[in-house]
């Protein structure tokens, strides 16, 4: 059995996310704004296909629990919690760049541009890592909905 198709996928889309976002960081340190906010869109829109992904897998499919070893659950559950809270936050805080961006108040940009990109990179590290931890290192356990599949409830 390969990997699952959907995550990875899902974790494609999230991994080019933050690739774009450094690419981003590239573009306006050389002052080439109009290049930065194209590849940052790309970035918003990598994300968002990530989600869209993710949540349509968790609707109609349902969230894969951890099949690792009892004695890893606790570690991986609190990394997971984790990355879910990173992410959040991380989407908010990329929404909230991105309109402001769009609509010139580059004053709160360039204050929260940056805290949002390095939030937005450990989303994609801690995401990779789940991804590894869930399907490549540990073989997947059962696929369920997201409260029995996080809490084990």
């Amino acid at each position: 059995m390969g990997l699952p198709i959907l995550p990875t996928i899902s974790t494609f889309f999230i991994v080019l996310s933050a690739i774009l976002v450094a690419i981003g960081w590239v573009q306006i340190f050389k002052g080439k704004v109009e290049a930065h906010k194209k590849v940052m869109l790309a970035a918003g829109i990598s994300a968002l296909l990530f989600f869209i992904i993710y949540a349509s897998r968790t609707v109609f499919i349902g969230n894969t629990s951890f099949g690792g070893p009892d004695e890893i659950k606790i570690y991986y559950t609190f990394f997971l919690v984790f990355h879910i809270i990173l992410a959040t936050v991380g989407a908010v805080f990329g929404i909230v760049s991105i309109v402001t961006g769009l609509k010139t108040k580059y004053t709160l940009h360039r204050k929260i541009g940056p805290i949002t990109s390095i939030i937005w990179f450990f989303v994609a590290i801690t995401g990779v890592m789940v991804y590894l931890l869930l399907y490549v290192i540990y073989k997947g356990g059962e696929t369920t909905s997201v409260i029995k599949a996080i809490l084990g409830i």
